[in-house]
């Protein structure tokens, strides 16, 4: 009979347990679910059954994981986003956002910059720890980013973007996130982007602080290579700070604009 061992299809005997197969194909598993309930070892198997043998505390195989995210994806997405590179301008409240959006999806390459460190403030709305306090937030966000996918790769530079170095820092991204804060930053980065690097797209944003709306917050495609996310007009002021909820609703926008690029949607 066939069934499903973490992801990937088997031949199996009638009538075989679940500790049975488990003492065939992973011996140490001590984590045993059966169509995503945790069951026991003496559990007889049925045709069609998917049963998932994890080791507590230990990280699956990039087979094992690579399984995993093809059959979430089917194996021709997942082909496509592994292949994948994008650049993210500056991790903060949308940056690292955006990041641990498209790790957790399984881009193969993201290529992070920031000058910054992760400060108090920042954790109201940023994919930090408070033990990270202190740390380049670029160093921060690799070593979370490792944690939830060890197999992509990151690259972290800890640098000022400008028009001078932005081409060189995301050479090779055709999926560019601006994620500043200051609007001069984010200006200077939609020109350099659209002036300088003919094959690249951007995805910038403006107008999603406070706690507005949740349906004010689009994407609008501007023109070929530039998209745009948020409401436009709400700024961070007294009363209308940036929060983690509206920030995070932003941030995916811009993660699910860059899936959809990448699969060959051109159109938000």
């Amino acid at each position: 009979m066939k069934l499903t061992l973490n992801e990937v299809t088997l031949e199996v005997a009638e009538g075989i347990t679940v500790a049975q197969l488990a003492q065939l194909r992973k011996p140490d598993a001590d984590v045993l679910i059966l169509n995503g309930f945790p069951v026991s070892g003496a559990t007889p198997l049925s045709e069609g059954d998917a049963l998932f043998l994890i080791k507590r505390g230990v990280a699956p195989s990039r087979e094992e994981l690579e399984a995993t995210m093809m059959a979430r994806h089917t194996p021709g997405v997942h082909a496509r986003l592994k292949e994948a590179s994008v650049g993210i301008a500056g991790v903060g409240g949308l940056g690292s956002v955006v990041a641990v959006a498209l790790a957790r999806i399984g881009v193969g390459r993201l290529v992070v910059a920031d000058f910054d460190l992760v400060e108090p403030s920042n954790l109201n709305r940023q994919q930090y720890f408070i033990d990270q306090i202190g740390m380049l937030k670029v160093t921060a966000l690799t070593e979370n980013l490792a944690r939830i996918n060890p197999y992509i790769t990151v690259e972290p530079h800890p640098v000022m973007l400008d028009q001078d170095n932005l081409a060189t820092v995301f050479n090779g991204c055709p999926i560019i996130v601006e994620a500043f804060d200051r609007p001069e930053m984010k200006a200077m980065l939609v020109d350099t982007v659209l002036t300088r690097m003919p094959q690249s797209k951007v995805i910038a944003a403006s107008g999603l602080a406070g706690f507005g709306s949740n349906n004010t917050v689009t994407t609008s495609r501007l023109n070929r290579r530039l998209y745009l996310v948020g409401d436009g007009v709400s700024a961070a002021a007294p009363g209308n700070g940036l929060m983690a909820p509206r920030v995070g609703i932003a941030a995916c926008h811009q993660a699910n604009q860059v899936l959809r690029i990448i699969l060959g949607e051109e159109e938000p």
